[in-house]
């Protein structure tokens, strides 16, 4: 593993009950702070996890899990208990957002398997609908804190993007020139695959870990609409100048985006390889994002490298970042999927990190002109 300079500290994450038992505390893939709370989503189940951390600033603990499951709070468009694949979650209002993947899975090779099972198996490719959801959950204050309801005393409902009979995002995607193509591809095999979901105003942010085209990773921009005839559902909304999602190309260095976290009118993408490759991971400032009108090609000073992150040769992969509070010595907590024996104190835990990230408004005294690329969306 990469030596981590400036550590700021780590937090212990204690889990307990059906994470454990799933393997899912070390499949983290996503996370957002809430005071002293911790939204976290793993991508073997069908459930977010809430832990309370001891300090909103500068924790060391995580504790106090308490599960909820996705089909207790959305009709899914699968079994209630199949894997959504859940990579990336977003807080906003009085909402909790969270995104499947929206990717094919190819069957494995495991290292019992003679030569013609391992052929068989590379040959099967298999769509599960419940990775092809956008949930918008209702959040209500319990008395110990934020919690997920289906339906909130204050009348406000949960509900999905990608319900039975509805466009999903994989849908809407179809007839696009540049990701088109790469649908009927598995995730791993450089196909669509969702890693990041960030919220801003009335739009979601989607950051796509592949595919990566000609080194060129793709965050879209969706703009998510009440069904006026059903309020479990939610539509994809056009966009002003009319096209339903606006596409921007960001310059990553040939990364794809793993997750996406906003700090103030600026995105932070944290990006590493696509498919199942181990490299350079690197949270990147896509400066003034939330500011575009446009679909967007971002390159130059638009975007610039905040800091590298540690990596590992199939161990301690960066999956999800969040922003800590504003007075936080250590702004950015990162936990990671597939961590190593170093990550892991016990059996039931594993360690995050809490490491130093520039605050928007010393980034604001930067000089950073405003460059406009617009493209043409199909």
């Amino acid at each position: 593993m990469n030596d981590v300079s400036e550590l700021g500290g780590q937090v212990h994450l204690h889990f307990s009950g059906h994470v454990v038992e799933t393997g899912n505390h070390v499949n983290l893939s996503a996370i957002r702070t809430e005071g002293r709370h911790l939204w976290l989503a793993g991508d073997e189940t069908a459930t977010l996890e809430r832990l309370t951390l001891d300090s909103a600033s500068a924790p060391t603990v995580g504790e106090g899990q308490r599960s909820f499951f996705l089909h207790d709070l959305v009709d899914l468009p699968g079994p209630p208990d199949a894997e959504a694949d859940l990579e990336g979650i977003a807080r906003s209002g009085g909402w909790l957002w969270a995104t499947g993947s929206h990717s094919l899975v190819r069957k494995q090779i495991k290292p019992h398997h003679n030569d013609a099972k391992a052929y068989r198996r590379l040959a099967k490719v298999r769509r599960e609908p419940n990775r092809f959801v956008i949930a918008r959950l209702a959040v209500h204050q319990g008395e110990d804190g934020p919690e997920l309801m289906r339906r909130t005393p204050d009348g406000r409902q949960s509900a999905i993007i990608g319900a039975p009979g509805t466009t999903n995002l994989a849908d809407l995607l179809a007839a696009d020139e540049h990701l088109g193509p790469f649908l009927a591809i598995p995730s791993k095999d450089n196909g669509l695959d969702v890693e990041g979901l960030a919220v801003h105003g009335e739009t979601l942010y989607v950051g796509l870990r592949g595919p990566v085209l000609r080194g060129w990773a793709v965050v879209l921009e969706v703009l998510p609409q009440p069904d006026p005839t059903d309020d479990t559902r939610l539509l994809l909304g056009a966009f002003p100048e009319g096209v339903r999602f606006r596409k921007h190309l960001l310059d990553l260095n040939g990364l794809g985006v793993r997750d996406l976290c906003p700090d103030g009118d600026d995105l932070l993408v944290l990006a590493g390889p696509s498919m199942a490759l181990s490299g350079p991971v690197r949270v990147y400032r896509w400066h003034g994002a939330a500011t575009t009108d446009t679909s967007r090609v971002v390159r130059g000073a638009e975007i610039s490298v905040e800091r590298e992150l540690p990596h590992g040769a199939g161990v301690d992969h960066a999956e999800g970042i969040a922003l800590l509070a504003d007075d936080a010595p250590s702004r950015l907590l990162v936990v990671y999927d597939s961590p190593s024996t170093a990550r892991r104190p016990t059996p039931e835990s594993v360690l995050a990190d809490r490491l130093p990230i520039g605050r928007t408004e010393q980034l604001a005294a930067r000089s950073v002109p405003s460059i406009s690329h617009p493209v043409t969306v199909a």
